[in-house]
């Protein structure tokens, strides 16, 4: 990974852009047709408008570049301990992302990002930057100027984004919805934040405004022995059991139906209770894109209430199954009296701590 140096300038904006992979740096090679990484030190080759942008911008790329249907916990960490080191050196942040787990990093960043007063812009592009018709030089350029945008000296944005076809979207409540089509990411419970057409129309009340107090810090320790159990019609007691029996498995989220609802079979019931007697967490989200769990409007969900499963409200499954990650990440058990294993009071406390913690907006994530 090269190092970057920021702009001497002292009175333009500087923006560092971390090159993490994907379609938006493929061109077709000519023989063979297929899509393949270029040198994406090169990207005014592609994007001479770059040239003519206001504010300086330095271009760094991962460790490796990855498709990002490979990325995984340590990437996210390495893009957290990126923009640590480079924080005070540089105004704001656009990271270059495959779009297929877009949802899932902007979500995680959202979580590690402690303290956060400066825009961190996730974007890509549907096709690559070396077709006439890609969406990859609009998405890249307006990303960079809503991170590079300021009033009264501030970042108008202060938060993990996702731009994509002309949306700002908050990064923990992002989604993507289409494969095919340029409109790919939306958020269906929380309205954009901005809109580009011939001006960029920033939605102000619905941006954060930054942190009230502390030092910016990154949250580091993830714990990766979670799954994800979608519930639907038919679902068995083995597939029910031996998904809780994983071993080591520490949390679950539930994509239940509709506002929280699940079978009340005497079995399935039984099999979320041993694993929540187990220590393991149980953390609740619909299937449905719009909406909210509302825990005990109906029996159903009442029940699984009285388990122990946290509501995870409006959450979309890519944010809660990162925030989950990096809670019972920052939650390890502790050590017990005799300095082996954690004794029962601690580890109800634990667990008590990080359903509090599951059920507590971090970066505006969900509505309470």
């Amino acid at each position: 990974m090269a190092s970057p140096s920021a702009s001497s300038s002292t009175s333009r904006v500087s923006v560092l852009v971390i090159y993490t992979g994907g379609t938006l740096g493929m061109v077709y090679e000519r023989k063979t047709g297929q899509l393949i990484p270029f040198n994406f030190e090169r990207v005014l080759d592609q994007v001479p408008e770059l040239h003519r942008l206001d504010f300086d911008m330095t271009l760094i790329t991962l460790r490796d570049i990855i498709d990002s249907s490979n990325m995984k916990p340590a990437n996210w960490i390495e893009l957290a301990q990126i923009i640590r080191k480079n924080y005070d050196q540089f105004d704001s942040f656009v990271i270059l992302h495959g779009t297929d787990t877009m949802a899932y990093t902007a979500s995680a960043l959202s979580f590690m990002l402690v303290n956060l007063a400066k825009p961190v812009i996730l974007t890509g592009a549907q096709l690559p930057i070396g077709v006439a018709r890609s969406d990859a030089r609009e998405n890249f350029i307006t990303a960079l100027e809503i991170a590079a945008a300021t009033r009264d000296g501030k970042p108008i944005v202060p938060e993990v984004c996702v731009y994509f076809n002309s949306q700002l979207l908050r990064g923990s409540r992002a989604k993507k919805q289409e494969s095919v089509h340029f409109n790919a990411f939306h958020s269906e419970n929380y309205p954009r934040l901005a809109l580009a057409g011939v001006q960029i129309e920033y939605n102000t009340p619905y941006i954060m405004s930054g942190p009230v107090g502390g030092p910016f810090s990154i949250r580091t320790q993830l714990d990766a022995n979670v799954t994800i159990l979608k519930l639907f019609p038919g679902i068995t007691q083995p597939v029910v059991e031996a998904i809780l029996g994983i071993p080591d498995l520490k949390g679950v989220v539930l994509e239940t139906f509709g506002a929280g609802n699940a079978p009340t079979y005497s079995w399935f019931l039984e099999a979320l209770k041993n694993a929540s007697d187990r220590g393991i967490v149980l953390f609740n989200v619909s299937q449905c894109e719009g909406g909210r769990v509302t825990q005990g409007q109906y029996q159903t969900s009442k029940l699984l209430q009285q388990i122990g499963v946290v509501s995870g409200a409006d959450m979309t499954t890519e944010a809660a199954i990162t925030k989950l990650m990096v809670v019972l990440g920052e939650n390890v058990p502790e050590t017990g009296d005799d300095d082996r294993i954690e004794s029962r009071r601690q580890q109800q406390a634990r667990l008590d701590r990080i359903r509090q913690q599951l059920a507590t907006p971090f970066s505006g994530e969900m509505s309470l």
